[in-house]
């Protein structure tokens, strides 16, 4: 029998979460992301926030890691003023998810950043962020799409060598890039829609897009086969 790889996928840190009669703090995670590990053929282990020393320990234990998606990351890890369009910060998962990301590079274990954790990624990098852009989350609450290019010879148009349309909802985006990192695929209107390292720093991967929300497994795929 194949052994499948564990991929983590760290997670949200709710105060107050409602179900059946119990209204209480739960770390949680939209089924889309462990349902797409799954179908790309993987283990899913859900990393909620956690010591930051805790981090190279929990990815000692794992193939392959997914920072997921979710709230504006703090612009005080990248030395800027708050906009007042930026989200209240979620400090548990900025730190938690930055020390998942220092361990995995350290680690060479197989990375993929999804949305903020794709911008999670180009902070740790020493990288800044636009804190707002219009056009790429047109309605509150639901995913839109627009088309991404992959640039030429990199490891994301080695994975999805055509221009595609993806599943889309963010106001944030690169600015300046993280140390070493690369884009490898743009929005039309210019935005840096995925950035990678080069790959003899291993398998490290950042996409803007959400591709738990779409039937493309092949990002997911990818990573997993890395990290067989």
């Amino acid at each position: 029998m194949t052994v499948r790889p564990l991929i983590g996928v760290s997670t949200y840190l709710e105060a107050g979460t409602r179900w059946g009669v119990w209204e209480l703090a739960a770390a949680l995670l939209p089924a889309a992301y462990p349902r797409l590990v799954q179908r790309a053929g993987a283990l899913a282990a859900m990393l909620p926030p956690d010591a930051p020393a805790h981090a190279a320990a929990a990815v000692a234990r794992l193939d392959g890691l997914v920072i997921a998606g979710g709230p504006d990351v703090d612009p005080a890890r990248y030395g800027a003023e708050r906009s007042p369009r930026t989200g209240p910060p979620a400090h548990e998962r900025d730190v938690w998810e930055l020390a998942l990301i220092d361990a995995a590079l350290a680690a060479g274990v197989p990375l993929l950043g999804v949305c903020r954790g794709m911008q999670l990624l180009n902070v740790a990098l020493g990288g800044t962020l636009v804190q707002h852009l219009d056009g790429h989350a047109e309605v509150v609450g639901v995913f839109g799409g627009h088309a991404v290019k992959p640039v030429p010879g990199t490891l994301y148009a080695g994975i999805v060598p055509e221009e595609v349309t993806v599943p889309t909802y963010h106001h944030q985006a690169v600015e300046t890039l993280g140390a070493g990192l690369m884009p490898s695929a743009y929005a039309a209107d210019g935005t840096v829609e995925a950035v990678e390292l080069p790959r003899e720093r291993g398998w490290v991967l950042g996409v803007q897009w959400h591709p738990e929300m779409g039937e493309d497994l092949r990002v997911m795929r990818a990573l997993v086969t890395a990290a067989f």
